[in-house]
């Protein structure tokens, strides 16, 4: 039998004419809706939407008969993939209008305004002025834990001073910075 007599026969009941389209075309109606979806599970979902679809349009009276069969499967593919992503993008879309909070302008949901970059190129140069006006012993100490990131005890092996030695130089490295800011207005913080 042609698709066309299965589709008729179907149309006036005969529900095993259908499982012969369907074991007919399945094949390929799947390869094309996965070579376009690359998502197994996807695939599935809108191959068997597919015939469901057609199921109904048939049973509805409303296919026309036109000897394509396999193209009209295939379109309702095609139609059901692009209905797929245009659903998929939608829900992935987020409008500003929907929410309380203003979430494009809402420096806490960002990594960070150009301002608080700004602020915080300006701290470190500040920051680095301040440790050039500091005892060599300190700012040794002070470049060695916060600029390469070693432990005062790596610290202390690597200048041949105590932990305590070091710990005490990094203290009064701190003391001293502060006092430095204060006396030159800086601000030292992004609050």
């Amino acid at each position: 039998m042609t698709d066309e007599e299965l589709v008729v026969a179907y149309a006036q009941g005969n529900n095993a004419a259908f499982d012969i389209l369907l074991n007919r075309h399945k094949s390929t109606v799947y390869s094309y809706i996965y070579f376009i979806v690359r998502n197994r599970e996807m695939a599935e979902d809108i191959f068997q939407e597919t015939f469901v679809k057609a199921i109904m349009t048939i049973k509805q009276g409303r296919y026309t008969e036109n000897g394509k069969f396999r193209a009209w499967i295939n379109r309702i593919a095609h139609n059901l993939i692009i209905d797929n992503y245009r659903q998929e993008k939608n829900e992935q879309t987020i409008s500003n209008d929907e929410c309380e909070v203003d979430l494009l302008n809402n420096s806490k949901l960002s990594d960070g305004t150009i301002e608080d970059k700004m602020i915080k190129d300006q701290i470190l140069s500040d920051v680095k002025k301040l440790i050039n006006y500091l005892p060599e012993n300190q700012k040794e100490v002070l470049m060695l834990r916060y600029y390469q990131d070693l432990s005062f005890k790596e610290i202390s092996d690597m200048t041949g001073v105590s932990i305590n030695t070091a710990l005490g130089r990094m203290r009064y490295a701190i003391l001293n910075m502060r006092r430095m800011a204060e006396e030159k207005n800086m601000i030292l913080t992004m609050d």
